[in-house]
């Protein structure tokens, strides 16, 4: 996908590892767009299929110096970052980043900001808002007096495979068969597919230079959430669910109910929740008269159900909503990287000799997690999951985004791939709940006699005296967790050694 000779206008997008961003891209650069990616790790998008066709450069949105270098000379900037999720102060970081950015989009000319936000409730004060709606529609008023002409999308909730509303409600629905419900699950909803999102981002480029305004987007259907799981029941062939609401649900117990139930976290759950306990309904359908509707959209909900089932039956889902770093979650360099700063660093090193080929080890290595678990003591790795959520974690539940190949930037489960070298190295990075950094490497090597070696380490840094205690109040389980772990990863690899060649 390369566009170095486009003539079209040069795109800026942010948040560009994030689910809507990563899908964006491939859709500006199909348009003939020219792209650049402003990211805080611009490796991540190493392994993105269309890295090729883009420039990345390093920035973040809160610093005014990275946003103005990033804005150089570009034509149209898309908006497709916020602080959800992140704890207090979460609105002052989107009220800061979106007025850097409207002014430094100012001052270098840019011809137009889009923007993706939410859609906020008809004749509900803003004060009465969730914070998550109501700092999306802030970030929007900023934008849109910032002297740059911008489009403002508004859109409730997104269906497509791997958005964090639709997993909500797919694993909500699957996993209970009988459900007592919050009391929003009454609320009037107009969903909309990923693909009308999209569709109307990418249109947005060409828009008016006098045209400046916010746009709701939405599909054709009015639902309840309560109607948007028995439809997805129906869709995917699922018994009919017995949905029973109850009034006590408070939004933080039902986030925690969410997060209990589903992979989403509750830190992810809560706005989402918070979200519905307003009526969230298209007020008008103008978009159309700059981004016409091609037959067939805006997409239905069934519609949108079976086209995300599809992608996630075949493994074909582009980005996930645990494609954007956990916040908070630590960016410090590899202890082992020149520039770390020092300080305490444990290790535990296992290795062992292995009965296959390197390629079979690769594909064993690089197909761990998710459903094929850690190859250790599975309860062990549960509970270490379920404590993670309990204390606000992502915990065990994130799963792959394909079952048998990664890509720098993966979630898998509660870690990120930090970094890969095909057929050698898989190195992952600890994004659970921690007194401190951990990373688990994986190594594929041969000796000095031609041997395959299998070879592993876990390294560890903690943070102050917590750090030290919990790193050993839990090494005497390193040895069946880590030690099985190696052994049994080594197992594998010599049953699978003649599933295909080496």
């Amino acid at each position: 996908m390369r566009n170095d000779t486009a003539a079209g206008p040069r795109c800026l997008v942010t948040g560009a590892t994030g689910y809507i961003g990563g899908r964006l891209v491939p859709e500006l650069l199909a348009e003939g767009h020219r792209v650049r990616c402003l990211a805080r790790s611009p490796g991540r998008l190493r392994d993105q299929p269309w890295a090729g066709g883009v420039e990345a450069v390093r920035g973040d949105v809160t610093d005014s110096a990275s946003v103005a270098a990033a804005l150089r000379g570009v034509d149209v900037a898309y908006y497709l970052v916020h602080a959800l999720g992140t704890g207090r102060g979460f609105e002052e970081t989107d009220r800061r980043a979106a007025r850097i950015f409207g002014e430094r989009a100012r001052e270098a000319g840019v011809r137009r900001v889009v923007y993706l936000g939410g859609l906020t409730p008809a004749g509900v004060p803003e004060a009465a808002l969730s914070p998550h709606l109501r700092s999306r529609a802030e970030v929007g008023r900023i934008l849109l007096d910032c002297g740059v002409p911008a489009t403002v999308l508004r859109a409730a909730v997104v269906i497509g495979s791997g958005s964090a509303s639709f997993e909500m409600l797919r694993y909500l629905t699957e996993r209970l068969p009988v459900m007592v419900t919050p009391s929003w699950v009454r609320t009037r909803i107009q969903p909309v597919a990923v693909r009308d999102v999209l569709r109307a981002l990418v249109g947005s480029a060409r828009m008016p230079d006098d045209v400046s305004r916010a746009f709701d987007i939405g599909g054709p259907d009015i639902l309840t959430y309560r109607d948007m799981m028995a439809r997805y029941a129906a869709v995917a062939g699922l018994p009919r669910r017995l949905i029973v609401p109850v009034p006590v649900l408070t939004p933080g117990l039902s986030s925690h109910w969410v997060g209990l139930v589903t992979p989403v976290p509750a830190a992810i759950a809560r706005p989402l929740t918070e979200s519905l306990r307003h009526e969230v309904v298209c007020r008008e359908h103008d978009i159309a008269r700059y981004v016409p509707d091609p037959p067939g959209h805006p997409i239905g909900f069934d519609e949108a159900v079976r086209l995300a089932l599809q992608r996630v039956r075949e493994a074909q889902v582009t980005t996930r909503w645990s494609s954007a770093s956990v916040p908070g979650a630590p960016s410090d360099p590899l202890p082992t990287d020149p520039d770390w700063a020092g300080g305490s660093l444990y290790t535990d090193h296992r290795s062992r000799t292995v009965d296959a080929s390197p390629g079979t080890l690769w594909r064993v290595i690089e197909g761990i997690g998710g459903e094929r678990g850690w190859y250790s003591l599975p309860s062990a790795w549960a509970a270490r999951g379920l404590l993670d959520r309990l204390v606000g974690g992502v915990g065990l539940r994130r799963g792959r985004r394909d079952p048998a190949r990664l890509r720098v930037g993966d979630s898998l489960d509660f870690w990120r791939v930090e970094e890969i070298e095909p057929g050698r190295l898989l190195r992952l990075r600890a994004e659970m709940r921690l007194p401190g950094l951990a990373w688990l490497e994986m190594y594929v090597e041969t000796d000095g006699e031609g041997r395959t070696r299998y070879r592993q380490r876990a390294l560890f840094h903690p943070h102050g005296l917590l750090g030290h205690l919990y790193w050993w109040g839990v090494s005497p389980f390193h040895a069946v967790v880590f030690g099985g772990m190696a052994r049994n990863i080594a197992r594998a690899a010599a049953a699978d050694r003649d599933a295909g060649p080496g």
